[in-house]
């Protein structure tokens, strides 16, 4: 969990290019829910999960690894969907990398059920796991994954 003297568990959910336009962006692919339908979901999930959320999206990858940094020490996980800087992107990888931050990747579609590029993940090797394909409910999957692996860390190991 992040340092200081807080209690409560804050994640992190990062969105990448072109999420800004879910709802309108090829639903077939996609869906129909908007990002803020997708995150008014979360945060009632996180609210049943005794959670804060920290919300941020950005078409700009620099922007991405500026709110990594930003969130070093004050989140204690990240639900991401980074879109297509998955499958290019090892400056964002190294960013979760550099900050120690662990996180949990998401995406709407199968990325491997799409085009050979889209395939290949740059940061599902620095994840705790990737969850796609089930559309915007990926996003809740990948939240209640992510508390209950920090929870599971913070548990005293069993004495034998």
């Amino acid at each position: 969990m992040a340092q200081g003297t807080r209690q409560r568990v804050i994640i992190g959910v990062l969105n990448g290019p072109n999420l800004n336009l879910l709802g309108t962006r090829e639903p077939a692919i996609y869906g129909t829910a908007t990002l803020a339908d997708i995150m008014t979901h979360l945060e009632g999930v996180a609210g049943a999960l005794g959670v804060q959320l920290r919300t941020a999206q950005s078409n700009s990858e620099g922007a991405l690894i500026d709110i990594l940094h930003e969130w070093r020490g004050v989140v204690d996980g990240v639900v991401v969907n980074a879109g297509a800087y998955t499958h290019t992107s090892l400056a964002l990888r190294d960013a979760f990398s550099a900050t120690a931050i662990p996180f949990v990747e998401v995406h709407l579609s199968n990325i491997h059920a799409r085009e050979p590029e889209r395939r290949h993940s740059m940061l599902a090797s620095a994840s705790i796991g990737m969850i796609c394909g089930l559309g915007a409910d990926g996003y809740e999957f990948g939240l209640r994954g992510l508390v209950r692996t920090l929870q599971q860390r913070q548990q005293p190991a069993a004495r034998g």
